[in-house]
């Protein structure tokens, strides 16, 4: 068989020098934007950077209207936005922390009843003649790691919401001296976000098992089990901040949109409208802290997933601790990989021109595939045997250690054709979202049916990607192969975090120097940005939702080990029942959500229309709006209606499983992962080109845009009715699928041995 050529204590080391050199590129990060002040002071130093824009001189000073009072007014914003996303994320995280302890109790009860709260140890799965540690430590240890992943995760999204409301208003300020500087701002903040969730995951969850070791010893089979509570704490907490802040920012989008744009034909960030603070604390609280939380959780996983695979099989059969945590060394040298990759478009490329934006976010993805994939090679020469054996579905399948590479090569490369697909139909550089735009002549209802079907259609090369790599990784290396190539399309998540995280800061700085009264010329760089920006976040969720579906499979296949399924036969009544009503579930989930956004919306249209009706001189800017009552709303509705939509995931697999059974809850697993990887990429495509279509036609940078402007046109109106049907879609039940996918399937993982010791009680009745 051999043995991996790093040695276990070069394993020890790398992991954790990997995360911790990742969290200090991340506070360097943030110290380089630290440097912009929000004070009207150039910095006229002789030693200034000269490179992107660093030593242009304020294009206020080029008019005569270098007022200190903007730069006052841009800080007052900021801190306006960051009061409301800070209120809002510990409202939300009071009631989510109340969720977590009593669902920590319940996974204690559930998995502790499994032996009866019996203390002596048990047969091992693996090996039936070996004796493992009682299933009440895997109920005390799970209940532990799951605390552990949902305060991660929390930790998360809160952190990634902190720089990201720290920095919109200095990359306004730096807009001034050029689209260069404010891009590079912009970039290194989604960076900081990126590295540290990267690193952060890993580091806890590395420290979490060296501390799980001690007490578990030998029995590594038990110790991964425990585990995988990590991955569920996660994305429990993950799908309440996706779905929160998704609600939150979309009923503050829609009403501004709806009474400001088309009512009142007033800019979109008009400091006149009263929804503008909350649209812009919504950007943060959906975009920012629920994207962190949902890739952490995507993260946390795929590393679980593979970890639980790989404890029974011969690495963890054999105690080979190098290529048992293969996973985590995949993820450091990821860390690594985008490291170097940032460099390229903060330190090695210059930005000059307003074009250069899109391509410069397109190249950290091109780059960090191409370097990852030769990180990877080198990881699995290294780290893994020549030969080894996997688990699959009862026997140990021979696999070579260059077909593990294989199949995280393919999830990489996967990975990056889908961010090119869903950037090709949703940004407005090609002909689907100008084909859409156009569609705005003939009124709303045409450019609804063209939106439609262009989100439809954009789901077709994204799942042939993802078909291919499960064909491709599940032939080299059965379910251990899925899971490593869902880790190969997450190991460059520091960067796909920071390119997501860089349109939510590119937003609110336009909406900062709208309010602040800025010039038109701000106003265009940082519109610029933003385009990129939504193209980027279409991109973000694409790589969301694409290794959610293989994330999801991997931890489907533990789950069927686990329970001690032989096979899964759709053709049994049992199956099949539960495999259309699985499918079901992502509908019942996306009525749900977009209701949800609905009735928020509803309410925040009557407020707006009740503010500019009711307060004189509102109109005419002579009197100021009462912003704090729409962050009210937002932050009241979007609370109250994330619980029901979070109540469907977290108890359809506890429902299924204990009266059902496990070959139903099967069942219903593969169908809502079948159907819910359909819709979330259509709805996320679907909003991203309505949202751009809209954009196209404001810009007005071609002759064909112009032909369909400009803002306040018919033409626009439209568009503006599309992009407000696309909001809820693409930024709150698109995004939210993929956590319902991945966290039923993680959740019936947890809860297996119940399952298969307790589960199915009506058919056991009849």
């Amino acid at each position: 068989m051999g043995a991996a050529i790093l040695p276990d204590l070069g394993t020890e080391i790398l992991i954790p020098v990997c995360a911790v050199i990742g969290i200090a590129f991340a506070l360097f990060q943030w110290l380089l934007v630290s440097k912009v002040k929000l004070s009207a002071v150039r910095d006229a130093s002789p030693n200034a950077a000269a490179k992107n824009g660093y030593n242009d001189y304020l294009i206020e000073e080029e008019e005569g209207i270098n007022d200190h009072n903007v730069v006052v007014k841009c800080a007052e914003i900021q801190n306006a936005i960051s009061e409301g996303a800070t209120s809002f994320l510990f409202t939300e995280y009071k009631y989510v922390g109340i969720f977590m302890v009593a669902f920590a109790i319940l996974i204690f009860l559930f998995l502790g009843s499994v032996e009866g709260f019996s203390t002596s140890p048990q047969a091992c799965s693996y090996d039936k003649t070996k004796t493992c540690k009682p299933a009440l430590a895997t109920a005390i240890f799970s209940t532990v790691s799951f605390l552990l992943g949902g305060v991660t995760s929390l930790v998360s999204g809160f952190l990634g919401m902190k720089i990201a409301t720290y920095a919109n208003a200095r990359t306004t300020l730096e807009a001034r001296k050029g689209v260069g500087k404010a891009f590079i701002t912009a970039f290194r903040s989604g960076a900081v976000m990126g590295f540290l969730l990267a690193a952060n995951g890993l580091l806890v969850l590395y420290i979490a098992i060296n501390l799980f070791k001690i007490y578990y010893g030998d029995d590594w089979g038990g110790l991964f089990e425990a585990i995988t509570g990590y991955g569920l704490g996660g994305s429990s907490m993950a799908l309440f901040g996706r779905v929160g802040g998704g609600i939150y920012t979309k009923a503050a989008d829609v009403g501004a949109d709806l009474v400001g744009k088309v009512e009142r034909n007033i800019p979109e960030d008009d400091p006149r409208n009263p929804a503008v603070i909350a649209d812009n604390v919504g950007d943060n609280v959906g975009d920012i802290a629920g994207m962190g939380s949902d890739l952490f959780g995507s993260y946390a996983e795929s590393s679980c997933a593979a970890l639980v695979v790989a404890s029974i099989s011969s690495f963890g059969l054999n105690h080979e601790l190098t290529a048992m945590l293969y996973p985590l060394i995949v993820s450091s040298v990821g860390i690594l990989v985008c490291l170097l990759t940032t460099l390229f478009a903060t330190d090695f490329f210059e930005i000059k021109a307003v074009k250069e934006i899109e391509p410069a976010l397109k190249k950290q993805l091109v780059i960090s595939t191409v370097l990852m994939t030769i990180g990877v090679a080198v990881v699995s020469f290294v780290a893994l045997p020549t030969s080894f054996t996997i688990f699959n579905f009862g026997v140990q399948k021979d696999v070579k250690s260059w077909q593990l590479f294989l199949c995280v090569a393919v999830g990489l490369w996967a990975g990056l054709i889908i961010g090119f697909v869903t950037e090709y139909y949703t940004s407005n550089a090609y002909s689907p979202v100008q084909d859409v735009a156009d569609s705005c002549r003939t009124g709303a209802a045409t450019n609804v049916i063209f939106g439609l079907a262009l989100g439809y259609k954009s789901v077709i090369i994204p799942i042939f990607a993802i078909a291919i790599s499960i064909f491709v990784s599940f032939t080299l290396a059965a379910m251990y192969g899925i899971a490593v190539a869902a880790l190969g399309m997450l190991s460059t998540i520091a960067t796909g975090l920071a390119i997501d995280a860089y349109g939510p800061i590119s937003d609110n700085a336009g909406g900062i120097a709208e309010m602040a009264g800025m010039s038109h010329r701000i106003r265009e760089r940082t519109d610029a940005l933003d385009a990129a920006g939504n193209t980027t976040a279409a991109i973000g969720k694409g790589f969301a939702i694409g290794s959610a579906a293989l994330v999801s499979l991997a931890l489907f296949g533990a789950f069927v080990s686990r329970a001690s399924i032989t096979t899964v036969d759709v053709l049994t009544p049992k199956v099949f029942i539960g495999l259309i009503v699985g499918a079901m579930l992502p509908y019942w989930f996306s009525a749900m959500t977009m209701k949800s956004v609905g009735s928020a919306a509803l309410k925040m249209v009557e407020e707006v229309r009740r503010q500019f009706n009711t307060i004189p001189g509102l109109m005419e800017g002579t009197a100021k709006p009462d912003y704090a009552t729409c962050v009210k709303i937002s932050t009241d509705a979007s609370i109250k209606e994330m619980i029901p939509p979070g109540a469907l995931v977290m108890l359809t697999p506890l429902v299924v499983g204990i009266l059902f059974g496990v070959e139903t809850l099967s069942g219903v697993l593969a169908g809502s992962l079948v159907s819910g990887v359909q819709i979330a990429i259509s709805a996320s495509n679907t909003g991203g080109a309505w949202d751009n279509a809209k954009k196209y036609i404001e810009a007005g940078a071609s002759e064909h845009a112009r032909s369909l402007g400009p803002k306040g046109s018919d033409c626009h109106k439209a568009a503006v009715i599309g992009d407000t049907i696309g909001d809820p879609l693409k930024d709150t039940s698109g995004p939210s699928l993929n956590i319902l996918i991945k966290l039923m399937a993680v959740e019936s993982l947890v809860f297996a041995p119940f399952f298969a010791t307790h589960g199915g009680l009506l058919f056991k009745i009849f």
